[in-house]
């Protein structure tokens, strides 16, 4: 954006120049209100006023990313997640709808189950599912547990967590590979595991070039059939769980037959396989046989 005239110069015009560059006027509001530190309302009253060089060499910075290639979240620093305004970089995935039907049925069953409650996010990234869950569960009624392999992903889940306030003072979070991360004494005692495990094939034809090129590999691929994390989470999970405990996880499209039969395998009791909202089935849940 050369040749400004920097007494002219205004949120107005840095949004339409923006959204000229980008081709999409929503995406350069969003741009623009982080650039320019208001939200919403705010920063339609700020529309006539002058932006700072600070600011305008931060709307720089991202529009050159997002013209690079760069996911529009990770630009941002920042995506919705539910209640939730996550912070958000490369070291973890970007939330998604899909996930949030994770979440949506998680919460669910965690609402049928009497507090307190003992809830664990296996690979838990950004913190997305635990955090809703900790967000929209009554305070204090669940004690929450974030894991995760990946220290960077764990330094943005605590990072997470600390904008959450009160909601968060019974969330833990713990690095390591899903269920090792844990404790020993929590061994048969846990109500609800809920994840966004790695599920892609390694040679999955269909991932887009753009997640692939930008999203990390770790939370991503799950071997030839995508399913490796799958079997290793479904594979530990009885015995963490407490009798009638319940899992409830992700899993790709083109996997429900596969991750019924493992879950099955497994000696789980009324295995379901859900749909999300555009009618592909996304969402496992099952639980463990009661005592």
């Amino acid at each position: 954006m050369a040749d400004r005239d920097a007494a002219t110069l205004t949120w107005r015009r840095l949004w339409a120049e923006t959204s000229e560059q980008l081709r999409d006027r929503q995406h350069a509001r969003w741009m623009c209100e982080v650039a320019s530190g208001f939200d919403g309302a705010e920063f339609i009253e700020a529309l006539d006023d002058a932006p700072t060089q600070r600011m305008v060499a931060h709307l720089d910075t991202m529009l050159a990313r997002r013209l690079g290639g760069e996911p529009l979240q990770y630009v941002l620093g920042r995506w919705q997640f539910r209640a939730l305004d996550l912070m958000v970089d490369r070291r973890v995935l970007i939330p998604r709808p899909e996930t949030e039907w994770v979440a949506e049925i998680a919460i669910g069953i965690a609402r049928s189950i009497a507090p307190p409650r003992r809830i664990v996010d296996l690979g838990t990234g950004s913190g997305a599912l635990g955090l809703s869950m900790a967000a929209e569960l009554p305070i204090a009624s669940s004690e929450i547990w974030l894991t995760d392999v990946s220290p960077d992903a764990i330094d943005v889940a605590r990072a997470n967590l600390a904008g959450l306030g009160r909601a968060g003072a019974f969330v833990r979070v713990v690095q390591g590979s899903w269920f090792d991360a844990l404790p020993a004494e929590l061994r048969g005692t846990i109500d609800l595991v809920v994840s966004n495990p790695p599920y892609v094939a390694d040679d999955d034809p269909e991932l887009e070039a753009d997640v692939a090129a930008w999203e990390p590999a770790s939370a991503l691929f799950g071997g030839h059939d995508g399913l490796d994390h799958v079997r290793a989470i479904v594979g530990d999970a009885g015995r963490w769980l407490r009798p009638g405990g319940a899992i409830v996880f992700e899993i790709g499209a083109d996997q429900a037959v596969a991750v019924e039969a493992l879950l099955n395998a497994h000696g789980f009791r009324h295995v379901e396989i859900a749909d999300d909202l555009t009618g592909r089935p996304r969402v496992a849940s099952a639980r463990t046989p009661e005592a």
